[in-house]
């Protein structure tokens, strides 16, 4: 590729949507998949299991597939289209927050697997250690577990920016 490519305004429009999406999406990840992890890690609810599965879901599917279940669930007829639409927003297909959302999905599982593994290693005696100190269970999250856990989240983070920079089927679709 030449350089003179690069300075191409076609060229540079996709890069700079491309980061956008993947700055936002991985924004969004984060948020979502953390206090998610730390259910799916602490939990033994019978709904840990369904829970899991869902979230692992877009690893089964192809991307396009996926993106084809959304476009039609984010159309005029959808299910989520219809809701949007009725709440005044218009329909989500085809814009840069259904891309959001679309980009949000398919990385979910990648977000949430090294997340909730590092909250598993961490184990329950730091959090005990902490109640012991009078430390809230708030506290004992934001000021014990969030910082034992930070290469997991890091992981995350990477994953969901690199998977949004690559993903070219749920991108397609949506």
């Amino acid at each position: 590729m030449s350089t003179t490519t690069l300075f191409n305004p076609d060229i540079r429009s996709a890069l700079w949507v491309t980061l956008q999406l993947a700055s936002i999406t991985t924004g969004v990840l984060m948020v979502l998949a953390t206090p998610l992890a730390w259910w799916l890690s602490q939990t033994s609810s019978r709904w840990r299991s369904v829970v899991s599965a869902c979230v692992t879901l877009p690893l089964v599917l192809p991307p396009s597939v996926l993106g084809f279940y959304l476009l039609v669930a984010m159309g005029p007829d959808g299910p989520l289209g219809q809701l949007t639409q009725a709440l005044g927003w218009g329909v989500l297909s085809f814009t840069f927050t259904g891309l959001v959302i679309g980009s949000v999905l398919f990385s979910l599982p990648f977000a949430v697997q090294p997340i909730e593994h590092a909250f598993a290693v961490i184990g329950q005696r730091p959090m005990e250690v902490a109640a012991t100190l009078r430390a809230s269970p708030w506290d004992a999250f934001f000021s014990v577990a969030l910082p034992l856990a930070k290469p997991g989240l890091w992981t995350a983070a990477i994953l969901s920016f690199s998977h949004t920079v690559g993903e070219f089927g749920v991108v397609l679709m949506i």
